[in-house]
């Protein structure tokens, strides 16, 4: 594996300032088209799945994280409330309070549920100076975050599809998860009382811990119990990867939240027509955006799959009788919804070129016979060359497979 730090400058992905602070990394034009391509695939899947995307505020009233328990319970991890007036605004910790009021805000039928927020939105946290490394961990990600509500009897099917979720998303990406953790609460636990780690009562964390390890058996993965570990409302699914130094950390989760929908006083009316609390579960598929993407340099080196790779196609015109049909072929590539550059004639000699550009998954080398016929010579980044076809045709096959929707396919 490589260290994404050093490669991730290198190529040009991401890069941090003082003067933004530490923790803080802002994405150069490299970077941020991998991560529209990983945000576009994401957003795309979980359509799929049924869930409606939602946007919610990054700042909040110190109230929302009184009711929800973070204050109390997670405040250190916090950054410190902002004095507006009367009131006390805070960047978010965690993006589930806000899509709890969204549930609240209408009334809902048993026949909705499962009701799927999912959101990429904004969250903070106060990370020490010492713990901050790369993109690994950062005082400032995006959380590609979703919320389910939904009946007892639906939670162990949602937390199974969110966590099949996971795991195709992860082949899709190229990456392998080291470990499964069923994170506990710890062997001596107290439950609700204030100077707690944890909300709740204890049959409501035992019922969720039973459900956990239910969708863990019926996935057929090994995993391994880790007291101490779960959040403060509830126990967790972590799907831990490695880094290239052998630290691990978790990118994703799956978790069973029984606390937050009875502190917001969530309600939905039964087939009875009475009413009833539903269960909350929260699901990150590759957790934050910026701890994925360190994984996914890692992993590849900077060698994207073509559906993520910042440049999908370089076109290099052999001299300058050819840079017009480069121009062409780049303009005709955009129209197609591909990432493009031109490796021009005078920025050095043809072997030069392709290996400056070795990383891109496609090149397309256009000499004077190409110029002439119209037609383009592929070579792949392996090493392997198409038959030279014409412009559009190949451009075609280009497109196709180097779309997310290729590999949501699986073409």
């Amino acid at each position: 594996m490589y260290d994404h730090r050093k490669i991730g400058r290198e190529l040009g992905l991401f890069d941090s300032d003082p003067l933004i602070g530490a923790g803080l990394p802002y994405w150069l034009p490299a970077g941020a088209a991998v991560r529209r391509a990983l945000e576009s695939y994401i957003s795309e899947v979980e359509r799929r799945a049924g869930y409606q995307q939602v946007y919610s505020p990054v700042l909040a009233k110190r109230e929302l994280y009184e009711i929800s328990g973070h204050w109390a319970k997670y405040h250190d991890d916090m950054y410190p409330p902002m004095d507006m007036g009367a009131e006390q605004l805070i960047l978010r910790p965690s993006i589930c309070p806000h899509h709890a009021l969204m549930y609240r805000s209408r009334s809902h039928s048993y026949r909705e549920l499962p009701l799927r927020y999912s959101e990429l939105g904004g969250q903070y946290r106060a990370e020490l100076s010492g713990a901050i490394g790369g993109l690994s961990r950062v005082r400032a990600m995006q959380l590609n975050d979703a919320h389910i509500f939904c009946r007892l009897d639906q939670v162990a099917s949602e937390a199974e599809s969110a966590l099949a979720l996971i795991n195709q998303a992860y082949a899709d990406m190229g990456i392998s998860a080291s470990r499964y953790v069923l994170a506990l609460p710890a062997e001596d636990a107290r439950f609700g009382d204030p100077s707690s780690k944890y909300v709740g009562d204890a049959d409501s964390w035992a019922q969720a811990a039973s459900l956990l390890r239910d969708v863990l058996k019926a996935a057929g993965i090994d995993y391994e119990e880790a007291p101490g570990d779960a959040a403060f409302y509830g126990p967790k699914i972590d799907i831990q990867v490695e880094d290239s130094a052998g630290r691990e950390f978790s990118l994703s989760t799956v978790q069973i939240d029984f606390h937050q929908p009875a502190a917001f006083g969530l309600e939905y009316i039964g087939a009875d027509g009475n009413k009833h609390r539903p269960v909350m579960v929260h699901r990150a598929i590759v957790g934050s955006i910026e701890r994925a993407m360190a994984q996914l340099i890692e992993v590849h080196g900077g060698a994207f799959p073509a559906w993520l790779a910042p440049v999908q196609l370089v076109v290099l015109p052999i001299s300058d009788d050819e840079e017009q049909r480069a121009v062409e072929v780049a303009r005709r590539a955009v129209d197609r919804g591909l990432r493009v550059e031109i490796a021009h004639a005078d920025e050095g000699s043809l072997g030069a070129r392709i290996r400056e550009n070795r990383l891109a998954p496609y090149a397309a080398v256009i000499g004077a016979r190409e110029d002439a016929d119209g037609k383009l010579a592929v070579r792949e980044r392996d090493g392997s060359r198409w038959d030279p076809a014409p412009i559009g045709e190949v451009l075609d096959r280009i497109a196709k497979v180097s779309s997310p929707a290729a590999v949501r396919s699986g073409e």
